[in-house]
């Protein structure tokens, strides 16, 4: 058995809840066994999130049989369930005007995928050539994800930018946003483009930002985005990809994501 550590909390339950599609079932007479509780399988998901244990693990956990929950996993990824969590999620800090978008932060994190094939993987260059995964991930001043996409390990930074941008959860200030990133992102023609888009790139090294303001006791800001990829990363089964499925690894992404955004409403 489990104890309620490993359990998705009522809170975040009843934001997750509304989200869930009615299942209609597809027997002539309805007479299919009894179809697991919604919460008994969110919680098995919210356990392999969690812990990063393999799907087969849930059985001896008493929470729901691996099958159910990830046959269950599946359907509700199919229908946008996970995403969909975090983007509500930025609606309700919108709305509560938590979002600082006084600065933004953006930086790729790389991660092992030894099972996952060939799609959205590569060669990691800092792992002796091992498959690996890149996320790449935009934050608002306070960490709170606000973008996230996933490409090959081998993938430069620089090309994710634009997708990244793109994928923008929420909706986007009119005025001019500052962006910081690190020198791996030092190109005049990004600068143009990030200028084109309304976006104020400060792309230095944490040395020389950090020298820039060391008469006001000033931190380098692109920090926070280092951060919240190392806040991702207690949920292990993201930080390692065992999905083949590159799907299946997004939804992962995604909850993990909406788990951050909501507790900081809920927790403050």
């Amino acid at each position: 058995m489990t104890n309620n550590k490993w359990r998705l909390s009522d809170e975040l339950w009843e934001k997750m809840r509304p989200l869930i599609p009615e299942h209609k079932t597809q027997h002539p007479l309805g007479t299919h066994r009894k179809r697991v509780d919604n919460r008994a399988a969110m919680d098995a998901i919210f356990f392999v999130l969690r812990t990063g244990c393999q799907w087969n693990a849930l059985n001896a956990t008493g929470i729901c049989s691996s099958s159910s929950a990830h046959r269950r996993f599946q359907e509700w990824r199919d229908a946008g369930v996970f995403e969909r969590f975090w983007q509500n999620g930025l609606l309700a800090c919108e709305h509560l005007a938590i979002i600082d978008w006084s600065w933004l932060s953006l930086d790729g994190c790389m991660t092992k995928s030894p099972l996952a094939g060939n799609k959205k993987t590569g060669r990691n260059p800092t792992d002796r050539g091992k498959q690996g995964v890149k996320r790449s991930l935009m934050t608002e001043a306070n960490g709170l994800p606000l973008a996230l996409v996933v490409a090959a390990a081998n993938t430069h930074d620089i090309k994710l930018v634009a997708e990244t941008l793109d994928a923008l959860q929420t909706g986007k200030p009119g005025k001019k946003v500052r962006l910081c990133l690190d020198k791996g992102y030092d190109a005049e023609w990004l600068k143009s483009y990030l200028q084109s888009r309304r976006y104020e790139p400060h792309i230095q090294s944490r040395k020389e930002e950090s020298d820039a303001h060391q008469n006001t006791g000033f931190k380098a800001q692109r920090w926070v985005v280092e951060r919240t990829h190392s806040w991702m990363n207690r949920f292990r089964r993201i930080l390692t990809r065992w999905e083949k499925k590159v799907e299946n690894y997004e939804a992962m992404l995604h909850f993990a994501c909406g788990i951050i955004v909501w507790n900081k409403i809920l927790l403050g």
